[in-house]
């Protein structure tokens, strides 16, 4: 049993397709990730990982083509999801909810079959936090977006509680604690009434997990750090994360271009 929740968490796994499109993803290759999620889908079509993976890279993609990560996550406000709402792209869209879905039905079967199945869990951790994402900073639709994200949470609570080694899965609460710890006191306050988790340091302590053992997610933790240490004004750490994400990811501009900003 242990030895399968750690094949199923990538912890003694060699890379596979999926790790190779996550890297293209984060190079902002987005169109080779596609086709490389699309060849792992070929060979593995019972595997819920490969379509919530393809929406990740439509999700990224939009990100980059509205530079939503620059104007929510590198300003020097005091919250996330703010701003004027972006105009999505429709037809992203569309393959985005459909990837998600298609995900959606795969983890449905498989935890009918298991309902402790790692992979299954994962893949909608992951799956609830995309939707989460793209619901409250494409959309803007905050409330839907609130809800996601803690369904997230749970899931990914149910996921560590069986096995803590499952690195990836501390983004999903490191990633609530922190962008709701930076709401006003008065809106955590309602925040937390509805359940929902706003403690900084908890937040930042998660997402370290994920930054230092994780695997797919290892370099959006690794960011969301750097957006940490830049808004408590730790500008010799975010140097050292933007540093280790432009070597890692030297086709990703944002990197290099916060960077340059702290020159």
């Amino acid at each position: 049993m242990l030895f399968s929740l750690l094949l199923a968490c990538g912890l003694t796994s060699a890379p596979t397709l999926v790790d190779h499109g996550f890297r293209q993803m984060y190079n902002l290759q987005f169109a080779q990730a596609h086709v490389t999620f699309a060849d792992w889908q070929r060979s593995h079509p019972a595997d819920p990982l490969g379509p919530v993976a393809d929406a990740a890279a439509y999700l990224f993609a939009e990100f980059d083509r509205l530079r939503i990560l620059q104007a929510e996550f590198f300003t020097d406000d005091t919250g996330f999801f703010q701003g004027k709402k972006p105009s999505p792209d429709p037809a992203v869209k569309l393959q985005f909810l459909a990837a998600l879905s298609r995900s959606e039905q795969l983890i449905t079967k498989a935890l009918l079959a298991n309902p402790k199945d790692p992979d299954a869990l994962f893949a909608d951790v992951l799956r609830r936090g995309l939707h989460a994402d793209y619901l409250g900073l494409v959309e803007k639709n905050y409330l839907d977006s609130l809800r996601e994200m803690k369904a997230g949470r749970l899931r990914a609570e149910q996921l560590l509680q069986q096995s803590p080694a499952c690195y990836d899965a501390y983004v999903a609460v490191g990633t609530e604690n922190y962008m709701l710890s930076q709401k006003p006191m008065p809106v955590r306050w309602v925040l937390r009434l509805t359940g929902a988790r706003t403690d900084k340091d908890e937040g930042l302590r998660q997402l370290a997990n994920a930054a230092e053992k994780g695997r797919y997610l290892l370099p959006f933790a690794k960011l969301l750090q750097a957006v940490a240490a830049l808004r408590d004004n730790d500008t010799p750490r975010a140097k050292a994360l933007l540093d280790w994400l432009i070597a890692e990811f030297p086709q990703n501009r944002l990197y290099a271009q916060e960077r340059s900003r702290l020159r």
